[in-house]
């Protein structure tokens, strides 16, 4: 039995997200075993053929374009100027952020047996509440801590501020991590927080150099979560070749420069237009097509993986609503909602299979694409840094295709190239950040340093300026935004 704190953290400090000062506390609730969804699951392996899971991804940017260059939600920022672009599309971005805090409960009331999981940036959960949408917040707050509908919904974690994990700095990658965990439980408090066991990387973006993944997955491990979902392009099997088996969960190896492995559990994103599939429910039919396979020594429903952005283009604004209803409904027709093809949340998923019988060490191994040609030139038992960045440049050399920028289900966009007078100085501004502080944590107790409100205001800029959309949207505006931030946060080091 967990032993909650006795007092939630606040949710905003001095105008700023709670994001640092209770790490202790979001470790001691994140790290834990017990099952989440198992006690509570409507769902029998043994009545079920196949499965999907569809996730929803929600974010808006923190831009300095509010009054006098305050920091605001983009979002808010298109409701103040509509008639800029598609500025116009405020209003439904909103409602999408609310609507599954109706959808689910509607849905369970008809009889039907729906799921959901979710993954909200930091940024625009407090971007909303900058905004005074307390309106949205409190409709996920009813399907996110009202029992009643806990078994139908998953959180995902994230990083908070919708950083890509390959080109953020390592040191800030836990940073992220821990952020985002401390904010979501001070707005859904700790029982909540200790339900979030999945993990989903902004852009779905997997890093593939040795040293950059291993920290991912070794942070995502210490921060107490289970498993991750990747897409299934950015990886391959551990002798190279394309996945095979893209509807079982893998276990996912990062080997780092050292030779030191970890492993985490991975669901398949599979590949397609990924706000269409997820628009017309496609993940429900293609599980249709599909049957029980054999995983070890027992038989278990295969699992289609899908995410699509929640919001974002006319497909899911317009069209998704009837489509995520009436596939509901299409199940109590076939099977009552329990049994045939259903849908599940992926802790949900992997909690019913591991209760059957089956074991991580089962499931097929993957590793992010590229790193087998690393490791046919580097002997992994006896690697060095040196050996694995000669051959990383070597591999280089010979085939310019081959990078080691990562995978994301945007790969016509470089996150890297043409993008240095971003990346610079957010590498710049972390390293200042981490020259502050680091000394700070190591001969202070982590409370006193990171409760302060001068490390918040330092952490918060440092986070914000590896949001990715200073880079998505490409030069301009935004990068225009981003060098503000960073002066900012350069100004706040210097003068802390």
């Amino acid at each position: 039995m967990l032993n909650f704190p006795h007092t939630l953290p606040p949710e905003i400090i001095d105008g700023l997200p709670n994001i640092c000062g209770w790490e202790q506390e979001v470790m001691s609730m994140a790290n834990h075993d017990a099952p989440v969804f198992l006690p509570k699951t409507n769902l029998k392996l043994e009545n079920i053929n196949a499965v999907f899971a569809i996730a929803l991804h929600m974010h808006q940017p923190t831009i300095p374009a509010g009054h006098d260059g305050k920091l605001i939600s983009n979002l808010q920022y298109m409701f103040e100027n509509p008639h800029e672009g598609d500025n116009h599309n405020a209003a439904p971005f909103a409602y999408c952020y609310s609507r599954m805090g109706d959808f689910i409960p509607e849905l369970v009331h008809q009889g039907c047996n729906p799921r959901v999981m979710l993954d909200y940036s930091g940024n625009l959960l407090w971007g909303l509440r900058q905004m005074g949408r307390d309106d949205i917040i409190n409709n996920l707050q009813r399907i996110t801590c009202d029992e009643t509908y806990q078994p139908y919904v998953e959180w995902l974690g994230t990083m908070w501020g919708h950083a890509v994990v390959p080109s953020t700095p390592i040191p800030d990658i836990k940073l992220h991590i821990l952020a985002w965990q401390q904010h979501f439980a001070a707005i859904f408090g700790w029982e909540a927080l200790t339900r979030v066991k999945g993990f989903s990387p902004p852009e779905m973006h997997l890093p593939n150099h040795p040293d950059t993944l291993f920290a991912f997955v070794k942070a995502l491990k210490e921060c107490g979560y289970r498993w991750l979902l990747v897409q299934e392009h950015s990886v391959e099997t551990i002798d190279g070749h394309a996945l095979t088996h893209k509807h079982l969960p893998h276990r996912l190896v990062a080997r780092n420069s050292h030779g030191e492995t970890i492993s985490i559990t991975a669901l398949i994103k599979t590949q397609g237009s990924d706000t269409k599939l997820v628009g017309q429910m496609q993940p429900y039919y293609e599980a249709k097509t599909l049957s029980p396979q054999k995983l070890g020594d027992v038989f278990i429903p295969p699992i289609v993986s899908q995410i699509g952005d929640g919001e974002n283009g006319g497909v899911m604004m317009n069209e998704f609503p009837s489509a995520f209803k009436q596939a509901w409904w299409d199940m109590v027709n076939h099977g009552g909602g329990k049994s045939g093809v259903v849908g599940v949340c992926g802790t949900e998923y992997l909690e019913l299979i591991e209760a059957a019988g089956c074991k991580s060490a089962d499931f097929p191994m993957c590793q992010p694409v590229g790193q087998y040609q690393i490791w046919q030139r580097v002997e992994p038992e006896n690697s060095q840094p040196e050996a694995v960045e000669n051959a990383i440049q070597e591999l280089k050399q010979n085939n310019p295709n081959f990078h080691m920028d990562g995978a994301s289900w945007t790969n016509h966009i470089s996150w890297v190239k043409g993008y240095e007078n971003v990346l610079s100085p957010m590498y710049e501004l972390s390293s200042v950040f981490h020259q502050k502080f680091d000394q700070l944590l190591r001969v202070s107790s982590e409370i006193s340093v990171t409760k302060k409100a001068e490390y918040r205001q330092a952490l918060l800029h440092n986070l914000l300026l590896q949001t990715s959309c200073f880079r998505y949207w490409g030069q301009g505006t935004w990068t225009d935004y981003a060098y503000a931030i960073y002066q900012r946060g350069m100004s706040l080091n210097n003068t802390l």
